[in-house]
This record gives structure tokens, sequence and C-alpha cells, in this order.
């Protein structure tokens, strides 16, 4: 076991101490309320009926055309001010993705939808995660699905976080 007395210098992680529990728990709660994961949003689309939310990708079109999350609405960041009433009910929480997570789009995308009154969340992993995992979408050619990367899915039965 490694005690604080037997740390001989402080390391990069330990350079800014952690936070108090309390204080951690009350960001970690707080990230869960802006945050969806791949999976999760996976078995909510799954699961049959209506899962409460509507899925934005905020892609530009030929990123759109490539792969898209089943049911998902087209709505690139840049048209969120003029065409989100159109196409969005303010009642339905909604939750954006771009390409993953080296792409803050989906970020940028949340913003400009709260900015306008909706409740919103970002789907961490965006479309990369999404066909990792191996869960179906759809291209401009059709549905498809890509074998489940071994690295970030979980083996069958398993929970992989």
């Amino acid at each position: 076991m490694i005690t604080k007395s037997s740390q001989t210098s402080v390391n990069p992680v330990l350079r800014v101490p952690p936070a108090a529990p309390a204080e951690a728990a009350a960001h970690f709660r707080a990230s869960l309320a802006f945050h969806a994961d791949v999976s999760d949003v996976a078995a909510a689309l799954t699961a049959g009926g209506d899962p409460g939310f509507v899925v934005v990708d905020s892609r530009s079109t030929e990123s759109w055309d490539q792969g898209h999350l089943p049911g998902a609405v087209h709505l690139p960041t840049a048209l969120i001010p003029e065409q989100a009433g159109q196409l969005l009910d303010r009642s339905v929480p909604v939750v954006t993705y771009c390409w993953g997570p080296g792409c803050n789009g989906a970020t940028r995308a949340a913003l400009a939808l709260a900015e306008l009154g909706y409740q919103v969340k970002e789907m961490l992993g965006g479309f990369e995660y999404w066909a990792r995992e191996g869960f179906a979408y759809e291209t401009w050619q059709g549905p498809a699905r890509r074998a489940a990367d071994p690295l970030t899915a979980p083996v069958e039965g398993e929970c992989g976080c």
C-alpha cells in the first residue's frame, strides 16, 4: 500500500492534489448530467419504445453520409440557430455527437442548443466509438455495422467499464 509518507517526490499526477471526496463526488455527479455514454445511448435506442430523447449528429453532410446513428437528426452546428426550432421539440432532451473524442463538435453543438433553451447532453466517444463498439449505423448506401473492437466493446456478459 502506498502511503503519503512513502512518496519521496511529487509526480506530475499529484502535483495538483486530488479534490476532497465530497467535492469530487459533486463534480462527477454534475458531469453525468452533461454526458452520455455510447453504450447507454445504444441501450436506450434499442430497448423499444420512446427513449425520451432525440439524437443530433452535428457533423457535415459528407460525414453524415459516411455513417450516422439510426434515427439521428442531421443538424450541423452552424445551422443550429436557424434550424433547431424546426427540427427539434424543446420539451425533448437532446443528445449530441460528432466524430469522436478528438473532436469538440458535439460540445459546440450542445452549447448552441443549450443557449437556445434545449436540455442537452453530449455523447462521449461520438460516432467513432459507436462504430468501434459494433453498433449498427446507416450510410448513404444503407445499413452498416463493423465488428466490435475488443479494446472498446465489452465481452458479451461483462461490463467494459
